[in-house]
Formats: C-alpha cells, sequence, structure tokens
C-alpha cells in the first residue's frame, strides 16, 4: 500500500476543548491531538469525497459518449447499461468487494489519524497476499468516516472499470446477462487486481520480493482500472461476437455510423471534467500540492491526445474525424492516469502524443486484424492506452515524488529514462498478469455465463437476432429511446 505521509504543521497557539468539537465536526479524536492537523485531515477527507463525486459524474459521460456512438434504435438499451452499472457494481463492492480488495489500505495518515485497516489477510501473507478479509457491508466496529470516505472514492474507479466493457459489447448484449456482470464486476472482478495492487497485494511489494523498483505503481489507475476494464472488453466482445451486418463476406469490416455525434462529443468534456477528480484527488490530500502537477499534466496530455488524434486521423484518412478526436482525448487520458504524479509536463505532452496516434492505429487494428467489433473503441482507450501509461511510469517517471511508494525504501520513482530499469520491470510484469490472469477472469466469466444460459434454453448471453436487428429499446428495455422516429416496434407492444 502507499507510504503514509508524515504531515507537518506550524504551530498555530492552543486552542479550547469546544473549538477543537467544532473544527473536527464530532469526529473522534484524540485528546492531544494537534487541532490543525485535525483540520487538515478532514480538509484532506473533503477533498477525496469531492473527488469521489466528480468521478460518479464520469458516468454521465460514459453514457452519453458510448449512446452517441451506436445507433439511434439501441439508445435506451445503451444508456441504461451506463445507469444500473453504478447500482450494480455498488452492491457488489458494498458487500464483498471492497473487503477483497482495499479493507486492509491505511488512509489514517492522510486523514489526521481515522480511516485505519479493517481487513487482514484472506488470502496469501506478507508480501503475497492476494486477497484480504474485513468490513463486509461497511460494518463492524473498526468503519469510520475515513473508511468510508476511502470506500466511496474507491466505489466510483470500480464502477468506470464496469462500464467499460457496455460499450464494447453494445447493441447485441442481452440485458440479463449485463446485470450478472455489473454484480460479478463489483463483488471480485475489479476488487482482485486492485487487491494485489492498490490494496498492498503481492505486485505492490515486488520491490521487496524482486528488486523491482519500487513495485508496481499506478498512481490512479490506467492498470487497474482502465485495463482491467479493456481485457474484459476483449473477452466479451470475443465471446458476442460482431454486429450483424458489421463484417462483409469476404471479412472487411463495414463503418456503423453512431446516431448522435454532439451526445459523444459532449459526454467526452464530461469526462475531461471528472477527470480531475479521477487524477488529482488521488493524491488523498489537499494538502499534497502535487495535486496541481497533476492536474495540469491531465489536461496538456488529454489535449494532446485529442489534436494528434484529429491530425493522425488527417493523415490516414483525409478528414478530421470528430470521434477520433473524442476518444484521441480520452487515450491521452487514460495513458496520463498512471504516470500523472511522477512526470513533468513536456512528458505528459509526449504521452498525449502517442496515445493520440496509438488508439487510431489500435482501432483499426482491433476491427480490421482480430475482427473484434467494438462500436465505440473502448478497447483501443482503455485497453491499449491503459497499458501504454502502465509503462510509462516505467519509462519517464522522473523521481522527484513518491518516495517511499508501497512501503518502499526509495526516494521517488524513477522510470528507465531516469536510471531504475528495474521499475520497468514491475510495470511489465503487471502489464503481463492483466492481459494473461485478468484477461483470463473475464473470458472465463464470459464463456461460462454464455454456456450455462444456452444450456438452460436461454439462447446464451447475446440478444436475438430479430431483436438486434429491430433494435434492442424496445424488446430488452419496454421502451423507445425516440418513439417520434423508431416504429418498427410498436406493434409488438400490445
Amino acid at each position: 500500500m502507499r507510504k503514509k505521509r508524515a504531515f507537518k504543521y506550524a504551530a498555530g497557539g492552543t486552542v479550547g476543548a469546544a473549538a477543537v468539537t467544532l473544527l473536527t465536526g464530532g469526529i473522534a479524536h484524540a485528546q492531544d491531538a494537534d487541532p490543525v492537523a485535525i483540520v487538515a485531515g478532514n480538509l484532506n477527507m473533503l477533498w477525496v469525497v469531492i473527488g469521489a463525486v466528480l468521478v460518479i459524474f464520469m458516468q454521465a459521460g460514459f453514457a452519453l459518449v458510448e449512446t452517441g456512438f451506436c445507433r439511434a434504435k439501441h439508445a435506451a438499451h445503451v444508456v441504461s447499461t451506463n445507469f444500473a452499472v453504478f447500482g450494480l457494481g455498488c452492491i457488489g463492492f458494498f458487500f464483498v468487494g471492497f473487503p477483497f480488495s482495499l479493507s486492509a489500505l491505511d488512509v489514517s495518515g492522510y486523514f489526521g489519524g481515522i480511516g485505519a485497516p479493517v481487513g487482514s489477510a484472506l488470502i496469501g501473507d506478507g508480501n503475497w497476499v492476494f486477497l484480504w478479509k474485513g468490513g463486509w457491508a461497511l460494518s463492524g466496529s473498526g468503519i469510520d468516516a475515513g473508511v468510508l470516505a476511502l470506500f466511496l472514492y474507491m466505489v466510483a474507479f470500480m464502477d468506470t472499470t464496469a462500464t467499460i466493457p457496455t460499450g464494447a459489447m453494445a447493441e447485441r448484449w442481452k440485458w440479463g446477462s449485463f446485470a450478472i456482470w455489473g454484480l460479478f464486476c463489483g463483488a471480485f472482478y475489479y476488487p482482485l487486481f486492485a487487491a494485489w495492487t492498490w490494496g498492498g497485494g503481492w505486485l505492490s511489494k515486488t520491490w521487496d520480493t524482486m528488486g523491482l523498483g519500487a513495485g508496481y505503481v499506478d498512481f490512479a489507475g490506467s492498470g487497474v482500472v482502465h485495463t482491467v476494464g479493456g481485457v474484459a472488453a476483449v473477452a466479451g466482445a470475443k465471446v458476442l461476437g460482431p454486429r450483424i451486418g458489421k463484417y462483409r463476406a469476404d471479412g472487411t469490416p463495414r463503418a456503423i455510423p453512431g446516431h448522435h455525434i454532439p451526445m459523444a462529443l459532449l459526454g467526452t468534456f464530461i469526462l475531461l471534467f471528472g477527470w480531475f477528480g479521477f487524477n488529482a484527488a488521488s493524491t488523498f490530500a489537499a494538502t499534497d500540492v502535487q495535486f496541481a502537477t497533476v492536474a495540469t499534466n491531465t489536461a496538456i496530455a488529454a489535449a494532446f491526445g485529442a489534436i494528434v488524434a484529429m491530425l493522425w486521423i488527417t493523415f490516414r484518412a483525409g478528414k478530421p474525424d470528430p470521434g477520433m478526436m473524442a476518444n484521441g482525448m480520452l487515450a491521452g487520458l487514460v495513458a496520463i492516469t498512471a504516470p500523472c504524479a511522477f512526470v513533468t509536463p513536456a512528458m505528459s505532452a509526449v504521452i498525449g502524443t502517442i496515445a493520440g496516434v496509438l488508439v487510431i492505429e489500435a482501432v483499426w487494428f482491433v476491427e480490421r486484424k482480430l475482427k473484434i467489433d467494438d462500436p465505440v473503441g473502448a478497447i483501443a482507450v482503455h485497453g491499449v492506452n491503459g497499458t501504454f501509461g502502465v509503462l510509462a511510469v516505467g519509462l519517464f517517471a522522473n523521481g522527484s515524488y513518491g518516495g517511499g511508494w508501497n512501503g518502499s525504501d526509495v526516494e521517488g520513482v524513477k522510470g528507465l529514462f531516469w536510471g531504475d530499469a528495474g521499475q520497468l520491470g514491475a510495470q511489465a510484469l503487471g502489464v503481463l498478469v492483466l492481459w494473461t490472469v485478468i484477461f483470463g477472469v473475464a473470458y472465463a466469466f464470459f464463456k461460462i455465463q454464455d454456456s450455462v444460459s444456452k444450456s438452460m434454453g436461454k439462447g446464451g448471453i447475446r440478444s436475438l437476432p430479430a431483436d438486434e436487428e429491430a433494435g434492442l429499446d424496445l424488446p430488452e428495455m419496454g421502451v423507445l429511446a425516440y418513439p417520434e422516429f423508431v416504429t418498427s416496434h410498436i406493434g409488438a407492444a400490445d
């Protein structure tokens, strides 16, 4: 887990007991605690809660992006998956996902002494913990405001992971099967890799067990959130197969345009706004001024990702495709998410530039070479550029920040270009685990779910061909997103 930061505060004189009670808002602290430290801890907690709210609002951005990039006849279905996945994932995370993944994380150093661990090892021991236990359904004597703030922030991150496959699997995913995914992602799938990394598990300890830098480092989740969601998108889209009409008889892909590009671009701007909570609030402390560096690096990578994607698609295809511009910005955001605290603004521009090119080439590779149909480009944005972001830490981190990360003895996180090849090794090991073990878990889940559904006579996890061709809104959801324009199923509702 992250090493607790030691906060230093200037002496501010004496404060009476009544004033301390007022400043702490009723939170129980040691009677001799420094009131200034208490206020700083509460400020940090407020910072994390505000960050959580911003990340939760990102779900609106995902909903608009995915719905806009899909066809009108599926709009109610697509937007509903983005709406429902928050509740489904949150319920799974509340009951078991948080205890499995992050219950042993100590945030008391950020929050003025509250937020101590409530979990212990479930599978493994010492440097080789694989899952945690404790604080089931956020119950027990150890649950305090600090633990609740951590849960709120992390449930928002989990939700981002859960929603990534809804884009890649859109327009042919049966509603009931999607709902099971939402619960599974929150309860087990996301927590697995989170436990190994942010939770203080074995990948975070490779600095000790394997001599690899500061262990796996991922400031705000290029790997823990985005690549975990991206590999699930690959697995799910592969099991579902392409949409009807996507590929010609000779295997060449057809373009299937989305119905509302302005909606998708508006959603991208909402995601940009929320991403500052995603990245900057991952300092866990408003008292840690590195949040300004993080926020600035985030904006720079987003800008370069969008504009370089615009230039690259114009060079490759002759026109500045708005959808590719949007995915270029998102790719820049995903790629900077892991290294944002450890690199300079100039390196953020480099990372955004690479991401802007990489996302376009990855979209074409996935569609043309792998023959995987991804309506919104989620695999290229989150899977490919999330992977790049993880490796970017091992390349570009300059050692100016991250002393003691993961409990290591490093003075700062350094990548290959700053003299630490071991850090790149730690990041590469994380990538290997993501694209083998975590991908395997996702693929097994979707494959087993599909087989069980077929064995029960329910036809698998894919919607019926007739429903897919007519539009999933009425047969799956019972409503039409645009009833004045879409009339093919109106008679079937009677």
